[in-house]
């Protein structure tokens, strides 16, 4: 006879797992992959150059530095990242430099 709603073969288990699941990975795999994150700041500083280079160019900047993994030299797979440092700079460089050449009066 089961009691109070438990399932007859069903038995409460009092007793921790001894191993865990998995020995690979301990935590949750949160947050977009790095090669990713290059390849969108690659695309935000090529697109940079056409529209908003000001919003582009750091946005560029900020997500070729994280997929690099927040330092230099990360080896062959960094070079999309590498890529959007250098034109999200370039394209901030660019954009600040227009911004006060319109500033003073001069024309574009």
């Amino acid at each position: 006879m089961a009691g109070l709603g438990q399932h007859s073969r069903t038995r409460w288990r009092t007793h921790s797992r001894k191993t865990p699941r998995s020995r690979g990975r301990t935590g949750p795999r949160s947050g977009p992959d790095r090669a990713t994150l290059g390849v969108i700041g690659l695309i935000c500083a090529v697109a940079g150059f056409f529209i908003l280079s000001i919003v582009l160019g750091p946005v560029a900047v900020l997500l070729g530095w994280f997929a690099m993994g927040r330092r230099w030299g990360a080896g062959s797979q960094a070079l999309p990242a590498l890529v959007a440092v250098v034109l999200g700079a370039i394209d901030t460089v660019l954009a600040i430099t227009g911004i006060v050449g319109v500033a003073a009066g001069s024309p574009i």
